[in-house]
């Protein structure tokens, strides 16, 4: 008997046909004397009809009423999934996240998970009953209803997995395994059989829509080894875990697309100290992420300097407010401060922790885009990837190349 825990994205539970599909498996591992945890999205194209609705109702609704309004999505799912498994011969009860113990922060829209006392789970685990538990959402300590940001639904199996020290968790998705690249994008991309966490982490984070970065920051945390596995069959998937020896071999891992870009510039700072913590503090503030920074070289002329980073698309908004707000407290007489071009734009990176016993990752990066006369705006690194800014009209195409260039192409 094994405690398991398993998420079906909103693909896997479209329609009723699938959702009946899902409780077939799941009855499958129940038979065989497994506790099951299930862990769903809202239907396929549910949370963006809800936000279409939302925006036809109001031109800017508040996010706690959003959060009401998106767990409504999960909260569907997981009672037609206790239904079908009902019709099935398998006792099953729902749960919303709070009704699970998932308890949050207080900011709407992308809460983070604070604690999880899962009592009620393991109280219905323990009649026999298989638990379904809503993904994407919690509750605040003040029990307002709470939402994990895109994806929050792996966040919700990796986390619960962890607090009921689950023997096996596992992502059922629309694809069989995290691959080299998008095989949307690159044909000839091949399934990776088993990744380090962080080889995942940095693909997720860098535009790989298999898997949302924080749950696989939280699992290596936690240390919870999980298998990316489709619902549309049986054959294996892609297991993450800690790095092994061995997968230092692998010098490129994948090459990631994330074409959710904003590049924006603000020009004319005042080349003084701490100027541009004031300026990341209100975006912190404003609980806005933003990823790669360039600083261009100071204006001795009038002592003056340009910052240029990025954010992601669904944030501009709210990045472009707190920029004029930082914009308008900070004009001095030397220099006025002003929120320069915003432009679209997509990062392509290429991972792998081989990079960091291997030389010459960045010249043959480089050298792919240079003889395709692709531009680099932004470049950063770490020690397991190169990242560039490129134009958006380029990305399809520079992945195929750098794709190509490091031999990860099937044959």
């Amino acid at each position: 008997m094994a405690l398991i825990v398993q998420k079906y994205g909103g693909t896997s539970v479209g329609n009723p046909e699938r959702i009946r599909n899902v409780a077939a498996r799941v009855k499958k591992w129940h038979d065989e004397g497994n506790k099951i945890v299930v862990v769903v999205s809202a239907m396929s194209g549910v949370t963006d009809s809800l936000i279409k609705l939302a925006r036809e109702v109001s031109g800017q609704p508040s996010e706690r009423e959003m959060d009401v309004l998106l767990a409504t999505g999960e909260q569907t799912t997981i009672a037609l999934t206790a239904m079908a498994l009902h019709s099935a011969g398998v006792k099953a009860t729902s749960m919303t996240g709070a009704q699970a113990g998932i308890v949050t922060d207080g900011f709407h829209s992308k809460a983070k998970i604070q604690n999880i006392t899962p009592k009620k789970v393991h109280a219905h685990l323990d009649a026999g009953e298989v638990v379904i538990v809503a993904g994407f959402q919690g509750q605040n300590n003040d029990g307002h209803i709470t939402t994990l940001g895109r994806g929050g639904s792996d966040l919700t199996a990796i986390a619960l997995a962890a607090a009921l020290k689950a023997d096996l968790c596992q992502i059922y998705t629309d694809v069989d395994g995290v691959y080299t690249c998008d095989p949307r994008i690159v044909k000839g991309a091949q399934k990776i059989h088993e990744i380090s966490y962080d080889e995942m982490l940095e693909m997720a984070s860098l535009g790989s829509k298999v898997m949302q970065s924080r749950s696989v920051e939280f699992a290596k945390k936690f240390g919870v080894i999980f298998e990316v596995r489709t619902s549309m069959g049986d054959q294996e998937g892609t297991i993450v875990k800690e790095e092994t020896k061995n997968m230092e071999d692998v010098v490129i891992r994948g090459v990631s697309v994330d074409k959710n870009q904003i590049k924006v510039s603000v020009e004319n700072l005042p080349d003084v100290p701490g100027i541009a913590a004031k300026l990341f503090r209100q975006l912190s503030d404003a609980n806005i992420n933003v990823d790669m920074i360039v600083q261009n070289n100071s204006r001795i002329s009038d002592k003056s300097t340009d910052l240029t980073f990025t954010v992601s698309k669904e944030d501009e908004a709210r990045a472009t407010k707190a920029i004029e707000a930082f914009v308008l407290e900070h004009k001095v007489d030397s220099a006025e401060v002003r929120l320069g071009q915003k432009h679209e734009a997509a990062k392509v990176s290429v991972v792998g922790v081989g990079m960091r016993s291997h030389s010459g990752v960045a010249a043959t990066m480089f050298e792919a885009l240079a003889q395709e006369k692709i531009n680099i705006q932004l470049i950063s690194t770490s020690e397991i990837k190169i990242s560039v800014i490129i134009d958006l009209k380029d990305a399809d195409r520079a992945a195929n190349i750098i794709h190509d260039k490091f031999g990860l192409t099937k044959k």
